[in-house]
């Protein structure tokens, strides 16, 4: 009998506790704001040691959180790990294919030019030169490069940012010169389609995706199809990686080029020995002279 009296008190109290624990907590939060305000200096001491109190025990209770988050990690990088060996697996198996189908090409190539007697392009020299201004604006698409006549620049070489054609040198002085992008007014490149073979001028109109021009009638361009240069005219030669057709409209196909304007800090000057548009612009400019 006594202990079950013992239970049903301690039932009472319980019960009382949960009954008021919330008032009591008010009252609390009450007294600790008063207490606050009338002395701040001991506000800020009772808060540090309850902090001080209370740090240990978060910091055990965070640990298993912790601990699960950390493998949470481990399972998802697992499995993007997982994705992306399967990944490289299917990319190494395409490249070691087209690595077979390169070496074959390569050994028909030089079968066929020893049976034709086929002479091989000269050895193209590169002047690396760093982008120092963007002298473009509303009308003009132009930079300036850290190269000039000293280093062997030349009027109408090809400028390049990695493999893709940048534009043409337009200007040239001691130590620097100025390139005419391919997206100015003034740039008129010979050009070509891959597959179709369709041979145009990509003609740039100061927007940042230049047009193809003088398109043969038949010619079928589609979006997707990637535009080298044609080699005609003695300006460049065939095959330099320009851009890719994005869209087909009544204003003719417009072409992306690979290579960003906005993002030039180092581009190649190339000299393949070929001088057309250098010897041309020379020729123009004298004609130009008065007596």
């Amino acid at each position: 009998m006594k202990h079950s009296g013992a239970v049903v008190r301690l039932g009472a109290l319980k019960l009382l506790i949960h009954r008021f624990a919330f008032t009591a907590m008010v009252v609390a939060a009450f007294g600790l704001m008063i207490l606050g305000k009338a002395d701040a200096v001991l506000a800020e001491r009772l808060r540090a040691a309850i902090t001080d109190a209370v740090t240990p025990a978060l910091n055990v209770l965070s640990r298993p959180a912790e601990v699960i988050a950390d493998v949470a990690d481990r399972v998802r990088n697992l499995a993007a790990l997982h994705a992306e060996n399967e990944k490289l697996r299917e990319e190494n198996r395409r490249l070691l294919h087209w690595q077979t189908v390169a070496r074959r090409l390569e050994d028909e190539n030089r079968l066929l030019r020893r049976q034709t007697h086929a002479v091989s392009d000269a050895a193209a020299r590169y002047v690396t030169a760093r982008v120092v201004a963007d002298t473009g604006g509303a009308f003009v698409r132009s930079v300036l490069v850290s190269a000039g006549a000293a280093e062997g620049v030349r009027k109408g070489q090809a400028v390049l940012a990695g493999e893709a054609l940048v534009g043409r040198v337009a200007e040239v002085g001691r130590r620097s010169a100025r390139v005419l992008l391919l997206t100015d007014l003034n740039s008129r490149i010979p050009v070509a389609t891959v597959g179709a073979r369709a041979n145009a001028i990509l003609a740039g109109d100061n927007s940042d995706q230049p047009t193809l021009s003088y398109l043969p009638l038949d010619a079928v361009v589609e979006p997707g199809q990637r535009v080298v240069t044609s080699g005609h005219g003695g300006a460049f030669p065939p095959g330099i990686p320009v851009g890719v057709v994005t869209a087909v409209g009544n204003g003719g196909p417009r072409v992306q080029p690979f290579a960003n304007r906005h993002r030039l800090s180092m581009v190649t000057i190339a000299d393949y020995g070929l001088d057309a548009l250098a010897v041309s612009a020379e020729s123009t400019g004298q004609a130009g002279e008065g007596p």
